[in-house]
């Protein structure tokens, strides 16, 4: 039986003995729930990628609670420093060269020569870390390749009985999972996945417009097979008028079964996206029809995500 905890005391004493213990805690964060476990414990990471599904190439995320614990971690460049400065703790997740003798597992890299890491806002988040004083490796709380979970039962939905226990904090603020930005062998920022920091307000830091991952490039952050993301049903995009049969998720004022903003607001939106694929699921819907979503700010997360949604599986 997985242990659903309450974000007390009590409850974050238990998740964080949990985790010492080499156990799989899902927790809260600003974005989605993570499945968390001891970043250091390797039979912890790689519990984590088989309650998952996942493959074994996809790397984790490390969550930490401060920058020194990241410093400890990761080389960071003044770019780096400067996009952690303005966005932690938020929903920026930074790749960067892994420190010798970092304490983190190799199975979180997945063989590569860098680390993405993260310092969560949401405050259980953010209270967990601290009680359990580590970093934890935490990718999306659900089945590889499905709907991210953007609430307690959504992660239980797909992971009870698999994992330790669910530390509830409520509904996921923004819905999305964290931008992903890496550096390239200039140092020039890079978006890796679009996320919860739309990219102008990266730009805007740096003082300079950011690159992006090349179409069909090798995996170098987590969040980048093709076919990601996938509600049951088959997903059709940039649709306006449904075919017949078709359950249609909506966006701005139309007619539609669901919607994810009818007054047209991204934000919104992204927060609402994984819930409605959620709901879809619970409808049985075997085809989804998604109207057209703009692809500016936030606009370009969840364009990403529906994209990997409707990607041959």
């Amino acid at each position: 039986m997985t242990e659903l905890l309450r974000p007390d005391d009590a409850g974050l004493s238990r998740a964080a003995s949990l985790l010492h213990e080499g156990q799989l805690v899902a927790m809260p964060t600003e974005t989605v729930y993570g499945l968390a476990g001891n970043a250091a414990d390797d039979r912890a990471v790689a519990a984590i990628y088989e309650a998952k599904g996942r493959p074994s190439f996809n790397p984790l995320i490390a969550h930490v609670s401060d920058i020194a614990m990241a410093e400890g971690l990761v080389e960071m460049s003044d770019a780096a420093r400067a996009l952690a400065a303005a966005f932690w703790p938020g929903a920026l997740t930074l790749v960067l060269p892994l420190r010798a003798g970092a304490k983190v597992s190799p199975l979180v890299t997945a063989g590569l020569s860098t680390l993405a890491v993260r310092m969560p806002s949401h405050p259980v988040a953010r209270a967990l870390l601290s009680t359990f004083g580590g970093a934890v490796a935490a990718p999306s709380a659900n089945p590889s390749g499905r709907i991210s979970p953007t609430e307690a039962a959504h992660v239980m939905a797909g992971l009870d009985g698999r994992i330790a226990a669910v530390l509830d904090g409520g509904a996921c603020t923004i819905g999305v999972e964290s931008t992903i930005v890496g550096f390239d062998e200039t140092g020039q920022a890079v978006v890796l996945r679009d996320g919860g920091i739309p990219e102008e307000a990266l730009a805007e830091v740096l003082g300079h417009p950011v690159g992006h991952r090349a179409e069909g490039a090798a995996i170098s952050a987590p969040g980048q097979l093709l076919s990601h993301y996938a509600p049951e049903g088959a997903v059709r995009l940039n649709v306006t008028v449904p075919e017949p049969g078709e359950v249609m998720l909506g966006f701005g004022p139309m007619a539609c079964d669901l919607n994810l903003s009818e007054s047209g607001d991204l934000a919104e939106a992204a927060a609402n996206l994984f819930r409605h694929f959620h709901a879809l699921d619970a409808m049985g819907a075997g085809r989804i029809a998604v109207a057209p979503v703009p692809e500016t700010g936030l606009g370009r997360a969840i364009n990403d995500r529906l994209r990997r949604a409707a990607a041959p599986r």
